[in-house]
């Protein structure tokens, strides 16, 4: 009998979890390097007020972080994919930026911003916005221009094609760069609090490293990992929220025309 893809899932983590908690136990893996899970979830609950505030900390800087790099993506990205010229000016730009790696340029977010919330914001900001900017502006420009055309000869004005025709053809798309765009904002919070912070779960990861305190090390991990699952649960959502509109966008109805496939479309020579 074959398995679902959401029972793959679940026989995966339940393989983790054995391997996670059996490996150590057997002495396969140093407990130094890889603690039992038990004792890691121990470590992390014995310690949950410290957690839970260093994690508040960093919950801030995620949500500020996603609205500039996610939000002023998704604006740029669809100004640059709307308009021809412009994106094919600016997008080479961008591109050569987006392959520079970024981490080594967070002194410089330091010395402009300090060490506080507002480095790690605009650092985070940065790593996140050329990824959903990009995505987004090659998923505006791949829509296929006689949708447009074909709306405009039905007589659909300019918001009915931009909600009808070219919102629910990106959106696939927005939503797939919005998804990389918000888990690299969640390393760059993370990363930046590891190098340099006194609050966050990347500093606390990094004072845990520094004494060997292992099990809180990964306690702290795995709270970065639920934050990641968190928030691709909440990209899932807002899917199958617009799946209706995405499906509706595929043949839009203008008013006063007859849709694709009606009795008087069929009649017409």
């Amino acid at each position: 009998m074959s398995l679902t893809p959401k029972q793959t899932r679940w026989l995966i983590l339940a393989l983790v979890v054995v391997l996670w908690e059996g490996l150590p136990r057997a002495g396969l893996i140093a407990p130094l390097f890889l603690p039992p899970l038990t004792q890691t979830l121990a470590a992390g609950f014995g310690d949950i007020h410290s957690y839970a505030s260093h994690l508040l900390v960093t919950l801030g800087e995620v949500a500020v972080s996603l609205v500039f790099a996610c939000g002023g993506g998704i604006l740029v990205g669809a100004i640059l994919g709307s308009i021809p010229k412009v994106g094919r000016l600016l997008l080479p730009l961008f591109s050569s930026l987006y392959a520079v790696p970024l981490v080594i340029l967070y002194p410089v977010f330091t010395a402009w911003f300090g060490i506080g919330s507002e480095s790690k914001i605009a650092f985070a900001s940065i790593y996140g916005f050329f990824p959903t900017m990009l995505g987004t502006a090659a998923g505006i420009a791949t829509i296929d221009p006689q949708y447009l055309v074909a709306a405009r000869s039905m007589g659909a004005n300019l918001p009915q094609r931009i909600l009808r025709v070219v919102v629910p053809a990106a959106i696939p798309t927005v939503l797939s760069s919005f998804r990389i765009g918000g888990a690299l904002v969640i390393v760059g919070v993370v990363v930046s609090e590891m190098l340099i912070s006194s609050a966050g779960i990347g500093y606390l990861i990094t004072s845990y490293r520094t004494v060997l305190d292992t099990p809180r090390v990964f306690a702290a991990i795995l709270l970065v990992l639920i934050l990641a699952i968190a928030f691709d649960g909440l990209v899932q959502l807002i899917e199958r929220r617009t799946s209706a509109w995405r499906q509706s966008g595929r043949s839009p109805v203008i008013p006063g025309k007859a849709p694709r496939g009606s009795a008087s479309a069929a009649a017409a020579p």
